[in-house]
């Protein structure tokens, strides 16, 4: 089992900033990879970034250049850094983690971009 607590939603205005953050109960070096989601009001969910534990990070198209994932390793902790944000980025943010044969979700973090 892997419980993942997401911080560092909350209300900003188009152009803003927000760093998300997730933890995972184990250690970030058990884990198969890491990552980010989002859902957003009336639409599936959708990969936003990925932070592989062997690889090349991936963002989708929507977000480059202006989204970066990193990891503190020392802290145990995975971040989402969102810069430029537009009303579009708005939605419920979830952290992902791939233990073994298995994917678990973190509770979600709102995030809203106003105009």
């Amino acid at each position: 089992q892997v419980q993942l607590v997401e911080s560092g939603g909350g209300l900003v205005q188009a152009g803003g900033s927000l760093e998300l953050s997730c933890v995972p109960s184990r250690s970030i070096f058990t884990l198969n990879g890491m990552g980010w989601y989002r859902q957003a009001p009336g639409k599936t969910r959708e990969l936003v970034a990925t932070s592989p534990s062997a690889g090349t990070t991936y963002y989708a198209d929507s977000v480059k250049g202006r989204f970066t994932i990193s990891r503190n390793n020392a802290k145990n902790t995975v971040y989402l850094q969102m810069n430029s944000l537009i009303p579009e980025d708005t939605g419920v943010y979830y952290c992902n983690a791939r233990y073994g044969m298995r994917e678990y979700w973190g509770q979600g973090t709102q995030v809203n971009v106003s105009s």
